[in-house]
């Protein structure tokens, strides 16, 4: 059973993020807080749940939530200042969107820097054990994987709309017959035998 919170005392919000192992698409996080009276048995991590059972407690979560938000990074910025920087700063630009302001913040893994000012604690595997950040990693799930289908139209060769931009052999292999895509992170490795691409 996940539990609500750690300091009840606390205006607390869960955050988490989606989307860091891509090899292309943006970085989507969210941050949430629940009121002390939440209740829901189903929420768990959302790699624990099936896309149906995301996309069925999405409405309910932001139903439910004191407030809610999502913060983006785009694979440009992603390219510039790194996959952990970018993973921190759309975490920051959730949080800086919630209407109400959160006194402390509940962040899914080990590694964070504030920008707020707001104190936090890490909790590694977090969305399995709070349901706070198990909410945010619901909202930011869903969020970007509703990106990937709408950058899917554009690139359908890439199977976005499946793989949502993760390095499967698919993925890869498009990559290899196609070239990249401007939504491409450049900076990781795109190619399985680091095969060089004509840019």
């Amino acid at each position: 059973m996940l539990e609500l919170s750690l300091y009840p005392d606390l205006i607390e919000a869960g955050c988490d993020e989606a989307g860091r192992g891509c090899l292309a698409g943006p970085v989507f996080a969210a941050a949430v807080i629940l009121p002390q009276d939440f209740e829901c048995e189903a929420l768990n991590d959302s790699k624990q749940l099936s896309e149906k059972q995301r996309y069925m407690l999405r409405p309910f979560i932001e139903e439910k939530a004191l407030a809610w938000a999502v913060g983006i990074v785009d694979n440009n910025e992603i390219d510039k200042i790194n996959i952990l920087n970018a993973s921190f700063l759309a975490m920051h630009r959730a949080i800086e969107k919630l209407s109400i302001r959160p006194q402390h913040l509940l962040i899914d893994g080990n590694r964070f820097r504030t920008k707020e000012g707001i104190p936090y604690t890490c909790v590694i595997k977090g969305d399995g054990k709070l349901l706070p950040i198990a909410a945010a990693s619901v909202l930011a799930k869903t969020y970007r994987d509703d990106y990937m289908d709408k950058l899917h139209d554009e690139y359908t060769q890439y199977n976005w709309n499946k793989n949502k931009g993760y390095p499967t052999k698919l993925h890869r292999k498009a990559i290899e017959l196609y070239g990249t895509t401007p939504y491409h992170r450049m900076t990781f490795t795109l190619l399985d035998k680091q095969l060089k691409l004509d840019f």
